[in-house]
């Protein structure tokens, strides 16, 4: 038997996540072409904004700027000073506790020297570095204070060592300086070239405890003490010039060893030479009423630094950039682990979106949709176009069984009255399921038959002419007509696959486009509104195709103020010239003497145009349709749907 082991769950992908909404992203990002953005910045604003139930770019980047925010308004960089100044007090008013009931003149001349104490807490705790202290509670109080600088010296250059040396007897303090004398002798040799990987591997042998992120050779090394130390850096760069001169006097006390400073001084100099890319320079305001010491000043201003970082890699403006350059574990260390979950899934999604060929790659090498992507977009505007057919009036269209027409490739129960030939194959095998179990002969009963399904199939010539001057673009329709014709040749390409749709634009010019390109069309500012020229070409089209239905469907928002002159040149004028009139009422004639009815469905609520359009539509035997922009695409494919039956 095969055995199966649980155990808990606890980094990558949630298994029990749903997956990404590719077709819900697929719309957003269809809807944005189609209102003028190319793909790669459609893509780039899906990212941006998220998607349902997944946060987006845009929100971590806020995130992030906030908390940087909070914390440069809640902290402040004299913890250290704070805290030593605290301590010294308490040692010299111990001090003098114990000094005061001592009659001796001893007692009164250690007294005088505490009252002539250099003022500046830094010369105070250097000056009384060889005092021989008389309170047991002052000694310990200044003992605090070495150990204390030592910690936080040694915490903003090793992130968890303050915690370490929480207890540090001498020895632990002669080890440091032992092992910050390896490290300088280390990257001396480094910077020389004449280091080796034995020689890395020895001095983590001894020292290996101190560097918990585990380097792998001298360079990782180099790069973790690199980012620490130029933190600390930009700590001192944030303090005033005072605070930063105390605070270096201060250091030189640290376990009361000033060898340790010096080691410290000379590793921060070859870091700074080994890593010179690194932020040694800048500095930062800090206003709060939150002290922070040393290392915790210093770990504020490494997560500072990683969330500008961070706060680049999400905003994704470089050349080549892609999700999986976001660092998710900085990012869930500022964030926390829900940010981390919606950066691996915006990533999935973009690489989704790639891999299943929605998005390709141009000759020119810009990124454009995919045919398979224009058949999902196609498929959800005629979903919309039949939810509204159906919102309007009750129905759907449906193609119409019967027994004349041809076999549609289903078959369903056979129901009194219907004439439609038996489908003999599914009617025995009903039988036979019906009478196995019983084990009888094999005998035929009217629960068994079922009929072939036959629909009436007539072919038909569609050309669909859209305005696409720039009023259709000002006024808020041109994302309307581009998913009509969307609805509209995603029907004719999966349900009427004999019928020849011609998608036919029209501004100063007209011009037939085929499906994608009328998606990825952007609104120029361009004068006239070419019918005559669309006509015409609706025209040459019908009559390559003289044994189908002619079906002429024309969306304007504005009467003809362009014509087509002999030599292919387009005149415009507004109000339009009777002879741009003249020519366009020309072509509906002659379209209509090809059996073509023009149905013109007019936005907006042009007089000048309802006028011409009426003229059209009595000429031509047509109709005229004012829908609203939401039902533009139901009206269309219900008219397209209504003539093709004849």
């Amino acid at each position: 038997m095969t055995n199966f082991e649980y155990r808990p769950w606890h980094d990558g992908p949630d298994p029990l996540a749903p997956p990404v909404d590719i077709r819900a992203a697929l719309d957003q990002i269809g809807r944005d072409v189609m209102e003028g953005s190319s793909p790669r910045s459609a893509l780039e604003e899906l990212l941006r904004q998220g998607v349902r139930g997944t946060r987006g770019l845009d929100d971590m980047t806020r995130r992030l700027w906030r908390e940087r925010s909070r914390l440069q308004r809640r902290n402040r960089l004299d913890g250290t000073m704070q805290e030593v100044q605290r301590l010294l007090q308490e040692a010299l008013d111990a001090e003098k506790r114990q000094l005061f009931p001592d009659p001796s003149d001893d007692a009164r001349f250690r007294e005088a020297q505490l009252d002539a104490l250099p003022t500046g807490t830094a010369a105070q705790v250097r000056e009384l570095a060889n005092y021989d202290w008389q309170s047991a509670q002052a000694r310990e109080a200044y003992q605090k204070i070495q150990d204390l600088l030592g910690q936080e010296l040694m915490e903003s250059r090793f992130q968890g060592m303050k915690q370490a040396l929480a207890n540090a007897t001498p020895r632990d303090v002669e080890r440091i300086r032992e092992m910050m004398s390896d490290l300088n002798d280390l990257l001396a040799a480094h910077a020389r070239g004449d280091d080796t990987q034995a020689q890395f591997t020895e001095f983590m042998n001894k020292h290996g405890d101190f560097f918990p992120e585990n380097p792998r050779n001298v360079e990782e090394l180099i790069d973790a003490l690199a980012a620490r130390a130029a933190a600390a850096q930009r700590m001192m760069n944030s303090m005033s010039a005072e605070q930063r001169a105390e605070l270096g006097e201060l250091i030189q006390q640290a376990f009361g060893d000033p060898r340790l400073a010096g080691e410290i001084a000379r590793l921060d100099a070859q870091l700074q030479a080994l890593r010179p890319g690194e932020d040694w320079t800048s500095s930062g305001r800090f206003r709060g009423q939150n002290p922070l010491g040393m290392g915790e000043a210093a770990q504020v201003m490494q997560d500072l630094a990683e969330m500008d970082g961070l706060a680049e890699q999400l905003a994704q403006s470089y050349p080549g950039a892609r999700l999986e350059d976001i660092d998710l574990e900085a990012l869930e260390r500022q964030l926390g682990s829900e940010a981390a979950v919606d950066a691996r899934r915006l990533a999935e999604l973009e690489r989704e979106l790639r891999n299943q060929g929605l998005l390709e790659r141009a000759p020119d090498g810009s990124l454009r949709l995919s045919p398979k992507a224009m058949r999902r977009l196609g498929e959800t505007a005629l979903k919309d176009v039949v939810r509204a057919l159906s919102a309007r009036r009750g129905e759907r269209d449906t193609a119409r069984a019967g027994a004349a027409g041809e076999p549609t490739g289903s078959s369903r129960a056979w129901e009194f009255g219907d004439t439609e030939p038996w489908d003999v194959s599914r009617t025995v095998r009903n039988a036979v399921l019906r009478t196995a179990s019983a084990g009888g002969t094999v005998t035929l009963d009217v629960q068994d038959v079922e009929v072939v399904e036959t629909e009436q199939r007539s072919r038909a010539a569609v050309a669909l002419c859209v305005d696409t001057s720039w009023s259709m673009v000002q006024d808020g329709r041109w994302l309307p007509m581009k998913r009509t014709a969307l609805a509209l040749h995603h029907l004719v390409q999966t349900r009427f696959r004999n019928d020849a749709l011609e998608l036919i634009t029209f501004g100063r010019h007209a011009q037939p486009v085929d499906i994608a390109e009328l998606t990825a069309m952007e609104g120029v500012w361009e004068q006239g509104t070419n019918l005559h020229h669309a006509l015409l070409l609706a025209g040459r089209h019908i009559r390559r195709h003289p044994d189908a239905q002619p079906v002429v469907i024309v969306v304007t928002d504005g009467e003809p103020t362009a014509h087509l002159e002999p030599d292919g040149e387009a005149e415009f004028h507004y109000p339009p010239l009777p002879r741009t009139l003249r020519l366009t009422l020309s072509e509906v004639d002659k379209l209509a003497r090809l059996g073509a009815s023009v149905s013109v469905f007019m936005l907006g609520e042009d007089p000048q145009l309802e006028a011409f359009v009426d003229i059209v539509a009595r000429r031509s035997g047509g109709r005229v349709v004012n829908p609203d922009l939401d039902g533009l695409g139901a009206a269309v494919v219900s008219d397209y749907l209504r003539k093709r039956r004849g």
